[in-house]
């Protein structure tokens, strides 16, 4: 039972980084008050704005697959789903961190409780091995 709710919960996580695909395209508006922008402090000035809110786009879209995959393989109870998910999770964290504008204020809305979730699951999967494989 747990490990069906950790699977669900690990999809509806990987489908939350959708909303960085809404942003970063400029599907609506994009406020100072929402918090996350597309702007990276690392890749805005290396690679340019556009390539920049493209990179945040397909890693985004790349996370919501691998971890909706993940989720699949908890509930199939398939020995395949533990790296798919630490590399999920890992990427995630990343994603959060690099594209945070290393400001204080709106750290919700800036993805501290998405960093969090990610490093949870790391620290469940890595550390304390929950679930367990097969």
């Amino acid at each position: 039972m747990l490990r069906t709710l950790f699977g669900i919960f690990v999809i509806l996580h990987g489908l939350v980084h959708l909303w960085f695909v809404v942003l970063s395209q400029e599907l609506i508006e994009v406020t100072p008050e929402m918090g996350w922008t597309p702007h990276s402090w690392l890749f805005t000035g290396l690679m340019g704005d556009a390539a920049t809110r493209w990179l945040v786009t397909i890693v985004s879209v790349l996370l919501a697959v691998t971890f909706t995959v993940s989720g699949i393989g908890l509930f199939t109870r398939g020995s395949w789903w533990r790296p798919w998910l630490i590399g999920s999770a890992a990427v995630s964290a990343a994603l959060i961190l690099l594209y945070w504008d290393g400001g204080t204020r709106l750290l919700v809305e800036k993805g501290l409780i998405g960093f969090l979730i990610s490093a949870g699951i790391l620290v469940s999967v890595l550390l304390f091995n929950w679930p367990p494989a097969g």
